[in-house]
């Protein structure tokens, strides 16, 4: 057995000091994440070059000693392995191909086709592998079905993801076999990494909170329990973190219907609910603000503190609600972490 903190207490132990990391830890907010993107020449080189993603995973690691480092890559190149078009335009985000129709699903690439496009990805796993220090974790991740398919529908980020629903509600059978395609690819991508040496996966459903009712149990939870049960199979003792972001009062329970080993919680539940309905399935993962990373003050510490306090009677990974932002302050990430383990 391990000793690795974020490992123990995915295993369900109640930590004196809760383990620590933070999504986006590696990012704009850092001046040397700046410089290597900068060398890499654009967002998608820098993604697909194993040299210099490691070298971006690390940095997080170098400066604040975290105890988990997350695989840099992004959630759409899954889209883009399956033959999705996919570029970014600078300051707006990432554009897509759009998938509205039977004949463009038809033409996407079955789901074991997609390790062609992201074997560089697994190279930086491999070379993460070995370069982080012994008691690092090495996460590794994917978008859930969900969140992926509103991207791959609309052709971009969308405010309220209409564009998914509209197909949803106009053709649910092909909504349907795109779920279960990137179901099906997400199983490849993600056992691919572990593989390559991550010890920790993680399912980003970033507009999970869009789901309601049977849609929510179609296209959020069922997928994620298909995902989880593959991977558990094909990789017995693999933990899984689940982050349904804003799933509100769904959130409890779902660690029991999809048999993560944690779930991510956004910063929109109260901690003191969550220990109450959430954490008495095992781990949470959560859930300052990202916000107070900007701003700083005793308000950062003493929130982060109520937070450690609310989940210290159960197993905590302590995190943000969602990632940390461009403007953060990376003093006041230092602040945080203080404030953690202080």
């Amino acid at each position: 057995m391990t000793d690795k903190t974020i490992l123990r207490a995915l295993r369900g132990e109640v930590l004196p000091v809760p383990p620590i990391w933070m999504m986006r830890q590696a990012g704009r907010y850092l001046p040397e994440y700046r410089a290597t993107r900068a060398q890499a020449g654009d967002f998608l080189s820098l993604c697909y070059n194993p040299d210099l993603a490691a070298e971006v995973t690390l940095q997080p690691i170098r400066r604040y000693g975290f105890d988990a480092a997350i695989l840099f890559a992004d959630i759409l190149l899954l889209p883009q392995a399956l033959g999705a078009d996919l570029w970014f335009v600078t300051g707006e985000g990432p554009r897509l191909s759009t998938l509205t129709s039977r004949a463009e699903f038809d033409a996407l690439k079955p789901a074991e086709a997609v390790h062609e496009t992201l074997s560089p990805i697994y190279e930086t796993v491999r070379i993460l592998s070995s370069a982080l220090p012994s008691e690092t974790t090495l996460i590794g991740f994917a978008g859930a079905p969900w969140t992926v398919a509103t991207y791959m529908v609309a052709g971009r980020g969308t405010p309220d993801q209409a564009p998914a629903h509209a197909l949803m509600a106009q053709d649910r059978a092909l909504f349907a076999s795109l779920i279960d395609r990137l179901t099906e690819a997400t199983v490849e991508y993600l056992s691919a990494q572990i593989e390559a040496g991550a010890e920790v996966v993680k399912l980003f459903d970033s507009w999970a909170g869009s789901l309601k009712g049977q849609d929510f149990d179609d296209f959020a939870l069922a997928p994620a329990q298909r995902i989880i049960a593959a991977l558990k199979a094909r990789h017995p003792g693999i933990p899984v973190i689940a982050f349904p972001r804003e799933a509100g009062a769904r959130y409890e329970g779902f660690a029991r219907a999809t048999g993560a080993d944690c779930v991510a919680l956004d910063n929109s539940v109260a901690p003191d609910w969550a220990a109450t309905h959430v954490q008495i399935d095992g781990c949470v993962q959560g859930n300052l603000a990202s916000s107070h990373l900007v701003t700083g003050g005793e308000d950062l510490v003493a929130e982060t503190k109520r937070i450690v306090r609310a989940f210290s009677g159960g197993p905590h990974i302590f995190n943000l609600g969602h990632g940390i932002t461009p403007d953060a302050d990376p003093d006041n990430v230092q602040r945080m972490i203080d404030a953690v383990r202080g």
